[in-house]
């Protein structure tokens, strides 16, 4: 079976593991970006294969951009232009603004918003040469509105949104759309400890989300059904926002 090959980054925990193993279910070709978290990225390979799917697995720094130039442009030349590229990878390091350190802002801007260039900057002209592609980036509700005490996370979110906006103007003539998921609160370790009787009630589905309801999103605008969507901001917040 000749696969489509999606790269997803951050895929060893929450979101990013959801939607590798919805990609791997779709039958997707998956390669699974971790940086620190190498025994979660060799389980989800491991469950991968064990269901008979495919998986790779890729190790960088997002926020580093000559490891990821390396590491990415060794890639697509041993295994050519991809088909999709899933921007997952992120942190939080959240403070009011009075107390956000030097520190929690680079991080956070480093990683999440320098990210997408450092990621998608190797790999995209292999997509524009093939002339097909689907690019798929995270950004959160927190990009939309602006939470308390994410400044920064906020600050990088948005920017994701509009990146992907001017990146998917780009792209278009090219058959490669490029799309942006907005999660509410997800059921992962990065919401920690959020006071449930303080958000809930501002979420109409009175629930947090699950992963998977992100993953299947992220699927759909990977598929060839969704070949006429682009430069779009899909929400999956339960009705937050």
């Amino acid at each position: 079976m000749d696969r489509k090959k999606v790269l997803i980054t951050g895929a060893g925990r929450g979101i990013g593991r959801a939607i590798a193993l919805a990609a791997a279910k779709a039958g997707y070709e998956v390669i699974a970006h971790y940086n620190k978290s190498s025994k979660p990225a060799a389980e989800l390979k491991s469950e991968i294969e064990a269901d008979g799917g495919a998986c790779s697995l890729i190790q960088f720094d997002i926020s580093d951009r000559a490891d990821c130039r390396e590491k990415l442009e060794a890639l697509w030349e041993e295994q050519g232009p991809l088909w999709g590229i899933v921007c997952n990878a992120g942190i939080c390091s959240d403070n009011t603004f009075v107390a956000l350190s030097d520190e929690q802002w680079d991080s956070v801007i480093n990683t999440n918003l320098n990210g997408f260039f450092n990621v998608l900057s190797p790999l995209v002209m292999p997509m524009c040469r093939k002339k097909k592609g689907r690019i798929v980036t995270i950004a959160s509700v927190s990009g939309l509105m602006g939470n308390r005490g994410q400044v920064n996370y906020s600050a990088s979110k948005a920017g994701i949104i509009g990146a992907t906006k001017a990146l998917a103007t780009e792209l278009a003539s090219r058959s490669i759309t490029v799309n942006c998921v907005a999660p509410g609160v997800i059921q992962t370790d990065m919401i920690g400890e959020v006071p449930e009787d303080k958000v809930l009630p501002a979420i109409p589905m009175g629930r947090f989300g699950k992963p998977e309801e992100v993953a299947a999103a992220v699927i759909f605008l990977l598929s060839d059904e969704a070949s006429y969507i682009t430069r779009q901001v899909i929400s999956v917040n339960g009705g937050l926002l």
